[in-house]
Formats: structure tokens, sequence, C-alpha cells
């Protein structure tokens, strides 16, 4: 035998040589067997989710016929194992009743196995099974010689499994991502309802711009599906293994917005205890989608600017500029060419963005989309609410949604959608509701001309409210007098809440910026 210390160091070299544990294995089992009886070399654990030995790696001669890679353990047995507190290398008894039960599926008779059980800080991660065939074939000093390599092969067992947990979450990661894209976008732009219909133009648009680099402006009305074409035109673009980043911008407070979306240095201000990337440089090699750019403050608008024109951006508190190599979709429902009369919106950010502006019409301009957006959206809202079968849309009931105008758009049938499956009691969906809400907005309209005591709904109230306030201010929101002001709220809210509720507003009192 060779020098002890040689032996254990030539041992570790081999079985840690490698992340890939069945080459360590195989070369370690080629030293061992010089030296040893040995036929087989197998590492396994006890894995508890599967309950079951599972065989991590094996190394064998041509002649021996390895165990499965599985072997189930009857119930309890788990537990028993655990209670013998395996510590020192051991020769596996076929009378023992642990090795009894495994035998026809572990192969042991006609062998001898001699087990190192591999611990690390004292916790059993498995175990280390050398086989040789026949009987007795390990004598009292072999046993204690091998129990020696114990410590290198728990080490690389633990190594095995961490790697091997790797790559199981990068597999979960990969699926996720393939999930979220499919969520984001389910395919190509051929598929988006619509594409070959009401919103033909719009998808000969997309293709004709998704392999170029330039600006997209989106414009429609709220609730159309802006984002779903600017996901089309991302993911039919060379960008689109890169990030797809979306903002609101009507969502991001107004004192946060340029940190957010350009990030800030660290000590930039109060609270910054940590330099932050923005999403313009979180969506490097990719697209990065603005929602709502409409809402965006002056000072944001002028860093924008800087982005589009110089492919850079800075950070807040910074004075350095960062370069960006990024993809900019924009969107809006509001008129942006009105708010550059009133002095809201730069004319210089305007001309940047609208070089290829994509108007997406909304659902009254293309009814024909109706009925497939209506299946569609009970085939999705039934799996999401659990119901094994999508139930059948009724005789009739597709006409009767393509006669309705859809003031709220692919939001608003979706949303119809969903209550009909909740109320849904067996038969066939009839969305009846659509006329009755029909009836309803028209009886309303009625009732408040004949009787101006007519009571009001909560939103009504408050619409009626903020109309006379802009009245007030003559359309001002921002600043001293302005309705915000007056009304005790954040500009960017109260936009938000004037969109919410339909009320159109200029602000004429603002100076047209050069």
């Amino acid at each position: 035998m060779d020098n002890y210390d040689e032996f254990l160091r030539e041992i570790t070299l081999r079985i840690c040589s490698s992340l890939e544990i069945r080459e360590s294995l195989r070369s370690t089992f080629e030293y061992l067997r010089e030296r040893f009886p040995i036929d087989m070399l197998t590492l396994f654990i006890i894995d508890d989710r599967l309950g079951a030995v599972r065989r991590i790696a094996h190394a064998f001669d041509d002649t021996a016929v390895p165990p499965n890679e599985i072997i189930p353990l009857p119930e309890g047995m788990a537990e028993k194992i655990a209670a013998r507190n395996f510590s020192e290398p051991f020769v596996a008894d076929a009378g023992d009743e642990i090795f009894r039960t495994l035998a026809p599926l572990t192969k042991i008779e006609g062998n001898t196995d001699l087990i190192v059980p591999l611990r690390i800080k004292g916790e059993l991660l498995g175990g280390l099974a050398l086989r040789s065939r026949g009987e007795v074939r390990y004598s009292d000093e072999q046993v204690k010689l091998l129990g020696s390599i114990a410590k290198p092969f728990a080490i690389a067992l633990a190594n095995a499994l961490a790697h091997e947990e790797v790559l199981r979450y990068q597999s979960i990661l990969l699926d996720d991502k393939r999930f979220l894209n499919r969520e984001l976008y389910g395919g190509t732009a051929d598929e988006i309802i619509g594409g070959n219909t009401g919103l033909r133009n719009v998808m000969e648009m997309v293709h004709q711009v998704a392999p170029l680099n330039n600006t997209v402006l989106l414009l429609g009305e709220t609730g159309t599906g802006k984002e779903l074409i600017a996901n089309a035109i991302h993911f039919s673009s060379p960008r689109k293994d890169g990030p797809f980043i979306k903002v609101n911008c009507g969502a991001l407070p107004e004192n946060l917005i340029d940190s957010e979306l350009f990030g800030h240095e660290k000590g930039a201000f109060t609270g910054a205890v940590a330099e932050n990337r923005g999403r313009f440089e979180r969506a490097e090699g990719g697209t990065i989608f603005l929602d709502e750019i409409g809402e965006l403050p002056p000072t944001a608008q002028v860093r924008l600017l800087r982005v589009l024109q110089n492919r850079e951006v800075e950070r807040v508190g910074g004075k350095r500029a960062v370069p960006v190599n990024i993809r900019v979709i924009t969107a809006t429902h509001r008129n942006l060419q009105s708010m550059i009369t009133e002095g809201s919106f730069r004319e210089d950010l305007w001309y940047r963005l609208s070089g290829f502006p994509i108007i997406v019409p909304p659902v009254r301009q293309r009814k024909e989309d109706v009925p497939a957006l209506t299946r569609h959206f009970v085939a999705a809202k039934s799996r999401e609410l659990g119901m094994s079968t999508p139930p059948p849309i009724a005789p009739g009931a597709l006409l009767r949604l393509m006669e309705y105008d859809w003031p709220g758009n692919v939001r608003e049938l979706e949303n119809l959608v969903e209550r009909e499956l909740i109320r849904y009691r067996g038969g066939q969906l009839t969305f009846e509701s659509v006329q009755r809400n029909e009836q309803a907005r028209s009886n309303t309209v009625a009732d408040r001309e004949s009787s101006p005591i007519f009571p009001m709904k909560l939103d009504e109230v408050i619409a009626k409210h903020i109309r006379e306030v802009l009245t007030f201010t003559k359309g001002k929101i921002h600043g001293p007098g302005g309705a915000a002001e007056l009304l005790g709220t954040n500009p960017t809210t109260l936009r938000w809440r004037l969109d919410k509720l339909g009320i159109s507003y200029r602000r004429r009192d603002r100076k047209k910026k050069g």
C-alpha cells in the first residue's frame, strides 16, 4: 500500500477534480480498484423529498450490475435509518432489517457492500458504497482505511448537491422566463387577436418598425391594448432576448420619478444610502416601455430628451453620464399636441417621440374583433377561476356585444367576461348585463335631466366637485392656486383620478414653453 498521506492526497485530488461528479468518481474508482477489491463505487443520498435512496453517481466495471437509480423506501424506513445515526464505516449485513428489506432492489445478494457514511458538520449527507463480488471481501484494516476517505467524499457530495440545486434553479428560472414571455406576449406578433382584422394596419406597422432601433410612440384611448403592441414590437425585434422594462409614468410619485427612471448616486438626497440604477440602466440591451408619457413632469422630460438624443443617462446627484443601449417605446391616451399648446409638454420632446407614431384604434372602430376577443377572455378567465371547461356562449350573445360601443375598450370587455363567469350557474353565457348597463345608462341620463335631486353616485359627486374646482382655477392643476393644492392632493394623483373619471382638462394659464 502506498504511503497513507499520499493515498489520501490522491483520493482528494481525484474526487474534487470536477463539478461533474460522474467524471471525478470514475477517476477515483480507477485509482481505488488497483488497491482494493472494488467492482462498483456508488455515491448516494437519502432523498426526503422522494422518500427514497437516490443515486447521485456511480462507477463500475463492465461485469457489475448497478442497482436502480431510485430505490423507494418503505414507510417508516427513513426514520429507522436516521435513528441508527450511522457515523463509522461498516459492512452491510444481509440479515439486518434495513438491508434485508432493501436487498431485492440493491442487489446485495452474493456481494459485499462496504458503506462509508458521509457527514458535513455532523449532519448526515449520504453515503459511499464500495461493492465487491463475493462474501467477506473487506478486512477490518481495509474498512478502517477506507473510512478515512469519508471527508473528501463528503465535500465532493456537498458540492455535487449544490451544483445540482443551481442547475435546478437555473432550469426553473429559464422556465419562468419562458412563462413570463408567454404571459407578456403569447408568441409571434401574428397571434395578436385582431392582427389580421381590426388591428391589421397596426400590425403591419409593428412588422415594419420591429427590426429597427428607432423610438416608437403608441397613441390610443385607455384600455385599447397599447402595452400589448409594445410587447409585440419588443418580442419581434433583435432585442427580444434582452430585458423588457415597463414603467407607468402616471403611477410614479412626482418627487421620486427622476430617481426611479434615471437612478441616483449615494447621498444624492436624504435616504439615498446607496447608489441605485434606474429603469433605463436596467433596460440595457433591451427595451423600456414608458406608458402614460404625458404624465412626466418637466424635469423628467428634460432628462428623457437627453436619453433620446445622446443615448446616455445622468443619475440624480451624478457627475458623469452613463451610456445606455436601449430602445424606447412610449404610449399615451392624451393629446400631446394640445399639451404643447398648454405648455405642459415639451415641443422638442414631442418631435423626438413622434417620429413613428402608431394609433391603436378603440374597440368601437374594430367591432369585428369582439367575438374573437370574447372567446379568448372566456377561455383565459375560466382557467384563472379554476373552471374545468369554459362555458358555451349563447346564440345572439356575440351580436349583442358587437352592438355595444365599449367606452372602456378591451379592458371593459375583459372585466365584463370575468363578471359573467363569476355569476355563471350553468347553461350558456348570454351577456344580458350589457343590455341592462346600456339601458341603465340611458335611464340615468334621462332621470337627471328631469329630476335635479336625483341621487348621484360617489364618483359622480367627486367628478362634479373636481369640475367646479377646475373651472375656478381655469384648468390649472400644478402650483400655487392650482386644483391639486385646493383639493389637497398630489398633482399626479389628481391627473390619474381625472383620467379615471373621464374628465378632460386643460391648463390655460400656463405659458407656452419656447
